[in-house]
């Protein structure tokens, strides 16, 4: 019998390290281990705990070019070898010891939990250590070495695979993970994400729809600055769940970055963690509405390490298990205690930011469209650019 759901973690995965001055610390995987094994959830009947091992270069090369793996091989032995034309030992993306193998080990987890679900083996995977979206083909970028979900989506597409549906919440396009599949019709890419007028990496427009045979298999909605919980509710549910309704995926692969926060310092959304949290409850009931449960989910950005992104990923985590966590519960304080030792803060006292039993008001695209707000002018953009080349109707769901 299944699992409910295969967890990616082992303390090693915090070897995944840019260095002190860098924003994207390792400890916010540790801290989220730890408040998942708090609540838990790591213990559960039906919850595996997987520790993977590097990947085999035969899957980096399903979907990155040789010479950039030796590149970053290269790198990972000498910090001091550089390819900054690759994106490698740049101040986005620096050279460290043991690069490579740190690289390789998460996507080894995407791609083992693209296999276990394909297989049966599990219900859901959930691989928070992983979702580096920017990594291109051939380069570094955006603090990601290598692409664990474009490998994991090239696994399923190479084992039978006909419909694999990504959907990237994280307040960067996912630019690596679009780009890689452009003109794949089996791949179905859909970022929802602040303007790139404003954020890295400054793509994702709504008319960026695919290529070739795939035109309309890439879809992007750009979001203004500022944006808060009820736009961005309206702006997943009008787009990203009417558009894989109709793709009918077998596979959802989903990407949780937590850097739509308003605490986050590298990003201009104002999201509470209860946005997040409801973003997830809605694609995994997706998951289970349109591929029989088949739900890979995964991390990705976020940058306040403490209050936000251990809360987020076990928000996930949990969900992921089928023992969800309500907003208005306590952090244990065993955890708090932890982060006022490392930090001398005890951290977060709830699992929300919101009022407790306070519901966000989202407005239905079905109650209309409002071409004097901004969030409905983004909305309509990318309907009208990709809804007719899926049978879908612009103006209702």
């Amino acid at each position: 019998m299944p699992s409910q759901a295969r967890v990616v973690w082992d303390p090693d995965f915090t070897k995944y390290n840019f260095g002190p001055a860098h924003p994207m610390q390792p400890v916010r995987l540790a801290l989220t281990a730890r408040l998942c094994e708090e609540f838990g959830l790591f213990a559960a009947d039906d919850v595996e705990v997987l520790s993977p091992d590097v990947v085999d270069d035969a899957w980096l090369h399903t979907v990155h070019e040789p010479y950039f793996v030796e590149a970053v091989k290269t790198a990972s032995l000498n910090p001091e070898h550089t390819s900054e034309h690759l994106g490698i030992g740049t101040d986005d993306v620096p050279a460290f010891l043991g690069m490579h193998e740190a690289s390789a080990r998460i996507v080894e987890g995407t791609r083992a939990l693209c296999e276990a679900v394909w297989t049966g083996q599990t219900t859901h995977g959930v691989n928070f250590c992983g979702g580096l979206h920017h990594a291109m083909a051939a380069n570094a970028s955006g603090f990601c070495v290598y692409n664990d979900i474009a490998v994991g989506i090239q696994w399923l597409l190479d084992h039978g695979a006909d419909r694999v549906a990504y959907v990237d919440v994280d307040v960067h396009h996912g630019d690596g993970v679009e780009s890689i599949f452009w003109d794949d019709p089996r791949v179905l890419t859909v970022s929802i994400h602040e303007t790139g007028r404003a954020l890295f990496p400054g793509t994702g427009w709504a008319t960026d729809i695919g290529g070739g045979a795939a035109l309309g298999h890439a879809v992007n909605v750009s979001l203004p600055p500022g944006l808060s919980d009820s736009g961005w509710l309206r702006a997943l549910h009008s787009v990203a769940m009417p558009v894989v309704r109709a793709f009918r995926p077998q596979v959802l692969v989903t990407q949780h970055g937590a850097d739509t926060h308003y605490q986050d310092p590298l990003a201009h959304f104002a999201l509470s963690v209860d946005a997040q949290r409801d973003a997830m409850i809605a694609l995994h009931k997706l998951s289970h509405e349109v591929c029989g449960g088949r739900w890979v989910a995964l991390g990705g950005g976020g940058y306040e390490v403490v209050d936000v992104v251990p809360r987020t990923w076990t928000h996930l985590t949990a969900i992921a298990a089928h023992r969800p966590i309500l907003p208005g519960v306590a952090v244990p304080e065993a955890w708090r205690d932890h982060v006022q030792t490392l930090f001398g803060k005890p951290g977060p006292a709830r699992m929300g930011d919101l009022p407790d039993g306070e519901p966000i008001w989202w407005r239905s695209w079905d109650l209309g469209y409002d071409p004097g707000n901004e969030v409905d002018r983004a909305v309509m953009a990318t309907r009208q650019a990709v809804f007719p080349l899926h049978g879908l109707d612009v103006w209702f769901d």
